[in-house]
């Protein structure tokens, strides 16, 4: 199984790399709930969804942080969708996938969206799907988004310590983000109520591993709840989606 990662496009990496903010809540909550806000949630995902511009490093940091506020977001249920999606990728020839193979998992990688609309997974599962399907434009689409996604949550914070993680809004983004540099990691493990530390398995840079703040999806959390973490990013032969 060959771990499958993510290069981000340098039109990406260029318009996000300026853009550097902590999570506010309470001003995230404001603009995003503002029907006059440029912020506002609906028109900000209309956008995503649409995707015929790239949005704003801006526009992106409270559409994603801003999902947290919305009733939509159900950070510890399951998705049948997103197990469903794996199982087919587990099955079908990676470098050659018949027509049919490819619609199902579009189809199915779809509906695992709905759960979660900014899985960095999913959504490179999509630009795969779509690529290999000949539609270069939603392939190009799904890429942009997961890049853009990636660089909202690794410009949250450097992640180097405790008292300034990387912020999240589900346990998978996490290995996600390391996952897309080529990185192998380890378990996590729980520094504080918020704050949970994943281990590299060989330091790069002479950094261990990376720190998460993971406080948003334990907002409402059941009581008694344990989660079960899934590792990312391990499909077979599943090459990253590059674009020049």
């Amino acid at each position: 199984m060959k771990r499958l990662g993510i290069l981000l496009s340098a039109l990406i990496f260029t318009a996000f790399s300026a853009f550097a903010a902590i999570p506010d809540n309470d001003d995230i909550y404001a603009k995003t709930a503002d029907a006059a806000s440029p912020y506002y949630y609906p028109n900000l995902m209309l956008k995503f969804d649409e995707w015929r511009t790239t949005m704003g490093a801006d526009e992106m940091h409270y559409l994603y942080y801003g999902y947290a506020f919305t009733d939509e977001y159900k950070p510890l249920e399951n998705d049948p969708y997103y197990t469903r999606t794996m199982d087919i990728l587990t099955r079908i020839a990676i470098d050659g996938p018949s027509g049919n193979d490819l619609d199902e998992l579009i189809l199915t990688a779809s509906q695992a969206l709905v759960h979660d609309p900014f899985s960095p997974q999913i959504l490179n599962i999509l630009a795969y799907a779509y690529g290999m399907s000949g539609d270069v434009a939603r392939e190009k689409a799904y890429s942009e988004k997961c890049n853009a996604i990636l660089q909202v949550i690794e410009s949250s914070g450097d992640g180097l310590r405790e008292k300034t993680p990387m912020h999240i809004i589900m346990f998978s983004h996490a290995a996600d983000l390391i996952a897309a540099k080529g990185w192998d990691y380890g378990s996590s493990r729980v520094i504080s109520r918020n704050v949970e530390f994943i281990p590299f398995d060989i330091p790069h840079n002479r950094v261990k591993g990376y720190y998460f703040d993971f406080s948003r999806i334990y907002w409402n959390k059941p009581d008694n709840y344990t989660f079960k973490r899934h590792r990312t990013w391990q499909f077979n032969n599943l090459k990253p989606r590059e674009y020049k």
